[in-house]
């Protein structure tokens, strides 16, 4: 089914997951295109983000923002296209980055859009290397991490969205810089295309092995994305005054119960204590919203020359989200993960 310019199609969440999500968690509903009020502008969906935070959006477990209600859309970051306006500030056929969601036209009163140019590079990159996920690299990065030349960075789930950009700017840094990812393809990419100096598959029994002999003089940022098995290769191989920004654990969003096994988390600490390392979690746009003109100059510049590499995951047609979503769970996707809902 194709997008019309009568129906708006919405997928929403039709029930909270028990553990991973599933197609029945999901319902595509059809409703008539709304209409813009009274200073409103009415978006057209073209490109949808599809990003690991959503799942925890499905879970009414509390966290840092307030979980999608049984019965809506579900929530996404969208390139749209403004379709009519009563808004001074937007004109019809204007492009802008939105939070419309996952469905086909929404309407806004225009707070939080934000205006792009069709002419400076592919529109999707506003929800990937130029968006939310390359700002998170570049914060969690460059603020947390506070990379010096010299000094070995490891990141997790390394072809991903963020994962990538991280690498590459450790390397822009001076850095020595080990990717873990799944599977020789991703790791090949990570090397080859993206300059990584090794790139380790998480699949392999032998990956705290092959992680340390990749990280001779050890760890001195380590970007977590992943947690689980990774994190535990990882933790003996950090140095003293490491740094550990905290971006995901995408191993544990689909858990139901603590892990098997002993308690670790006097390991962690102890770990924490006797090597004086920082770990710390960061919200993207909470915590660093102010400094995102600061990203757009750099990462802007680092495109324009050459510096930066980024893969995107294309999927057509807005009735495909949720496999594309259970997918990414799954790691299943190789880059950042796009939805087009409509050829413009």
């Amino acid at each position: 089914m194709t997008q019309t310019t009568t129906q708006n199609r919405q997928i929403q969440l039709a029930a909270r997951p028990v553990g991973a999500p599933k197609a029945a968690d999901f319902k595509l509903v059809t409703t008539p295109v709304p209409s813009a009020g009274a200073c409103e502008v009415l978006l057209r969906t073209v490109y949808l983000s599809l990003d690991p935070y959503m799942r925890g959006r499905m879970s009414d477990a509390a966290s840092y923002a307030a979980p999608v209600a049984v019965g809506t859309p579900m929530v996404a970051g969208t390139v749209s296209r403004v379709e009519a306006s009563n808004n001074p500030k937007f004109a019809v056929g204007d492009w802008v980055l939105a939070y419309a969601g996952w469905q086909d036209y929404a309407v806004s009163d225009g707070t939080g859009l934000t205006k792009l140019d069709p002419n400076i590079g592919p529109l999707s990159y506003a929800l990937g290397v130029m968006g939310m996920p390359g700002f998170t690299a570049y914060m969690g990065l460059l603020d947390i991490g506070a990379p010096k030349a010299g000094e070995t960075v490891v990141v997790a789930a390394a072809t991903g969205a963020v994962g990538s950009v991280v690498g590459q700017i450790a390397k822009i840094k001076g850095c020595r810089v080990v990717g873990i990812a799944g599977g020789a393809e991703k790791c090949r990419f990570a090397v080859e295309e993206l300059g990584f100096d090794a790139c380790i598959d998480h699949h392999s029994p032998k990956l705290p092995a092959l992680l340390a002999a990749a990280c001779p003089k050890g760890i001195d940022v380590y970007f977590e994305n992943v947690g689980g098995k990774v994190f535990e290769a990882v933790l003996p191989l950090l140095n003293t005054s490491a740094r550990v920004p905290v971006c995901g654990l995408i191993a544990h969003y689909n858990a139901t119960t603590l892990p098997d096994g002993p308690d670790r988390t006097p390991v962690l600490m102890r770990n924490l204590l006797t090597k004086r390392i920082r770990m710390q979690g960061f919200i993207i746009f909470d915590d660093y919203g102010h400094r995102y003109p600061e990203f757009a100059k750099d990462m802007g510049q680092w495109l324009a020359q050459g510096k930066i590499k980024f893969r995107e995951d294309i999927v057509d047609g807005l009735e495909n989200a949720p496999q594309a979503f259970i997918g990414l769970l799954e790691g299943k996707n190789f880059g950042k993960l796009i939805v087009r809902v409509a050829n413009d």
